[in-house]
């Protein structure tokens, strides 16, 4: 039996469910005809690719290399089919995009809305995830580019630094906080605050500089909004911490700098360092850089890091 590439998808789907069953339901085929199907497989490769004695099915070490190369061939295959149907002209394509959540909040309108302007005919596919999740995607070619931060990033993903992102304690325009000058870090102790949930980068970030500075302020709400987090704090007396660029789009908001400061992080662009980049992800690279060059946005350091591109924009 010569093999097809729908042996590789059947073989990863019994993978991935664990189960001949669901992945059968998955492949809207019968379970029989994927059981035969797996089976004419071993035999032609000569050698079991599934251990099926346990309650749950699962790759023998055989199959675990086998799998691998099979996803990587998979990947390689969709690169190829979207590189031949690519359009240089931009009358039409598709623009893959995956960013953390704070950015929703003041960066992919702006980004999504110059893109629409220049290239209508581009269509995108927006989604949140925590950065892990953005590299995984990046690498395994569900995601053309992500949108995140420096730091320790997975091997394979090259990154593009965009700007510097800061973060104060924000406050309704009525807070007593807002006196126009920074506030002693030892004075949050005193304030009730609403933050973003434990699973947001920012989160870590925030509470990081709490526990280097042996502050506990009174956390009164937790939420997984940006938006949410912006309403409350227009409505109370509560304060939050936010990137900077948040309250620029918010004039019933006011950033609040602290002292010693928040530190700084900066924005990057991730991508997979020998993938295919249509001409929609080019288009999309250089107009974000347009784009950050109208915010008001602090230029990122030169860094010399293994899979940076240095630049400044």
């Amino acid at each position: 039996m010569a093999l097809e590439l729908r042996h590789l998808r059947y073989l990863l789907a019994v993978a991935e469910h664990g189960s001949f069953t669901h992945a059968a339901e998955d492949l809207h085929i019968s379970q029989p005809t994927l059981s035969q199907q797996i089976k004419q497989m071993e035999r032609t490769l000569g050698v079991q690719l599934l251990d099926r004695t346990g309650r749950t099915v699962r790759l023998t070490d055989a199959g675990e290399t086998y799998a691998r190369h099979a996803r990587r061939a998979l990947r390689d295959l969709a690169a190829a089919e979207r590189a031949v149907h690519d359009v240089q002209d931009l009358t039409r394509g598709h623009l893959r995009l995956a960013v953390t959540p704070t950015f929703t909040a003041y960066l992919t309108g702006p980004l999504t809305a110059e893109l629409h302007t220049r290239h209508p005919g581009i269509t995108v596919t927006i989604t949140e995830e925590t950065q892990k999740h953005i590299e995984n995607g990046v690498l395994a070619d569900e995601f053309d580019v992500g949108i995140a931060f420096t730091g320790a990033h997975q091997p394979g993903i090259t990154t593009t630094e965009l700007f510097t992102e800061t973060l104060s304690l924000v406050t309704g325009t009525q807070h007593p906080a807002t006196a126009g000058q920074a506030l002693p870090v030892h004075h949050l102790a005193g304030l009730r605050l609403a933050l973003l949930t434990a699973d947001f980068a920012t989160r870590s970030h925030i509470d990081a500089y709490f526990g280097l500075h042996g502050v506990s302020p009174s956390i009164t709400v937790e939420a997984n909004s940006i938006q949410a987090l912006t309403e409350i704090v227009q409505r109370t007396t509560l304060a939050t911490v936010l990137p900077d660029s948040v309250t620029h789009d918010h004039p019933h908001l006011t950033p609040v700098p602290l002292d010693p400061p928040l530190p700084t992080r900066t924005v990057t662009l991730l991508t997979r360092t020998d993938a295919y980049q249509s001409a929609a992800t080019r288009a999309f690279t250089r107009l974000t850089h347009d784009v950050i060059r109208t915010r008001p946005c602090t230029p990122a350091r030169q860094s010399t890091g293994p899979g940076t591109v240095k630049g400044t924009v």
